[in-house]
């Protein structure tokens, strides 16, 4: 597959304050991206639109709902971040990339269109950021490429989101956890109500099952904007699952469907036969005739990486198993899925990192069976606490390694692993997963 060289895109792009790599506090609004939209006619409603928030599974539901719309021959793109090597990952096809000349074309009006804007125009003449513009890019290559449909995923939260210019056919709310609590709220009914931002007058809403503090925030935002809402967890649902090495086979029923669908997923994991059931309900209820083998033919295409991504053994590096699980119910399911799929699962080394806001004492309780674990920084863009980290684990009794050094530890763990002939388990920071990419594509010395 080719990879879109967009070098001096995202050089200019990296020229904006990025608050994706340094989060601050109150620097969300929408009065800038609705400017910007309107300067640049308005590229969001050039494509009808699937709205997903949630505190995880927000990429594989995108990608779920993106392949099943594809398999129905509409084009459509995805909006999804983070990206772990590419920055087209964000801006992307169902099943790979759009061509170079769409990228290029949205790229010169994207850049040539904002220098021409004079900055006392701007609302309240802030400086226009990084995410901001890159959502700008993703609706002018949709619009360049004629897309059908697109599903964009929100980048934090939702009210407030740069995404949230969108008049979506549907919104889609995925689990909610304690998590960004210094931004969204220190409560999950505070971070629901970030996310139900995103639900719009009479718009449809499928919504995961959800605890009920969550639960009761977007049923009565759904009340209060006239938008019918379904829950995953209703009456009549069933979703059953079996992990193999093949993938999920996963088995859905739902009232909307004619009968059961059937699928294997590509993507490893119970949470994820969940993922796909409600993007399955999703795209059933935007498009009622399609068929039940489309949407199965769907579901068994889809395909994120970093998600539970098991990359061979070469000669110079063990198996790896790349997850960028990063919540305690995320982090959860990964050993779950991991003790499914191997023997001795405990026994399988594993690098983790996370960034600085995450639940880092709830997190380590978990790995307390496992033998071998190193502790690590996410890189050098995001922001991280590894003495509370370490603090964590030695707290709940678990043993672990801390090297702030990220390719050092990635090195040291890539070398036990491969002398103990295990896999390497490599998990809680997307932006850990991108430096492990790098290491192995040759940024990093050599293990050996």
């Amino acid at each position: 597959m080719n990879i879109p060289r967009l070098t001096d895109i995202e050089t200019w792009l990296d020229s904006f304050l990025n608050f994706e790599r340094l989060p601050k506090k109150n620097i969300f609004w929408l009065d800038t991206m609705q400017f910007l939209c309107a300067r640049f006619g308005n590229p969001h409603t050039a494509f009808k639109s699937v709205h997903v928030a949630g505190s995880k599974g927000k990429g594989s539901v995108c990608a779920c709902i993106a392949a099943i719309l594809a398999e129905a021959a509409y084009s459509c793109g995805v909006y999804a971040s983070p990206h772990i090597v590419h920055f087209a990952e964000r801006i992307r096809t169902a099943s790979g990339f759009f061509p170079d000349s769409v990228y290029q074309a949205a790229g010169r009006e994207l850049i040539s269109g904002i220098e021409a804007v004079p900055p006392e125009e701007l609302p309240g003449q802030r400086e226009i950021t990084w995410f901001e513009l890159a959502t700008l890019y993703a609706f002018l290559c949709f619009r360049h490429a004629h897309a059908d449909w697109a599903v964009c995923e929100t980048g934090l939260g939702g009210r407030l989101d740069a995404t949230n210019v969108l008049e979506p056919a549907a919104a889609v709310l995925t689990p909610i956890e304690l998590e960004h609590t210094q931004y969204l709220g220190n409560t999950i009914a505070l971070i629901a109500q970030e996310k139900a931002g995103i639900i719009k007058e009479r718009t449809p809403v499928y919504c995961a099952a959800q605890v009920q503090e969550a639960r009761q925030v977007f049923e009565q935002t759904a009340y209060r904007k006239n938008a019918p809402i379904f829950f995953l967890d209703s009456p009549g649902v069933q979703i059953q699952y079996d992990i193999r090495a093949d993938g999920t086979h996963t088995r859905i029923q739902a009232p909307c469907f004619s009968r059961p669908l059937a699928a294997v997923l590509k993507l490893y994991g119970g949470f994820q036969a969940e993922n796909a059931a409600l993007a399955a309900c999703t795209v059933k209820g935007l498009c009622p005739a399609l068929s039940e083998e489309v949407i199965e033919r769907g579901l068994a295409r889809a395909w994120i990486p970093g998600r539970f991504e098991i990359i061979a053994e070469t000669d110079s590096t063990p198996e790896l198993i790349l997850d960028g699980a990063h919540t305690v119910k995320s982090v959860g399911c990964t050993l779950e899925t991991l003790a499914a799929l191997y023997d001795n699962p405990f026994d399988i080394p594993v690098l983790f990192a996370c960034a600085a806001d995450k639940d880092m004492e709830h997190i380590a309780a978990l790995f307390k069976n496992v033998s071998h674990i190193t502790l690590t920084t996410p890189g050098p863009y995001k922001q991280s606490a590894l003495p509370r980290l370490a603090q964590a684990f030695a707290s709940c009794g678990v043993k672990a390694y801390a090297e702030a050094d990220c390719a050092r530890a990635i090195g040291q763990s890539m070398k036990h692993a491969k002398k103990q002939h295990m896999p390497l388990l490599v998990v809680g920071s997307f932006y850990l997963l991108a430096e492990v990419m790098r290491y192995i594509n040759g940024s990093g010395e050599n293990i050996d």
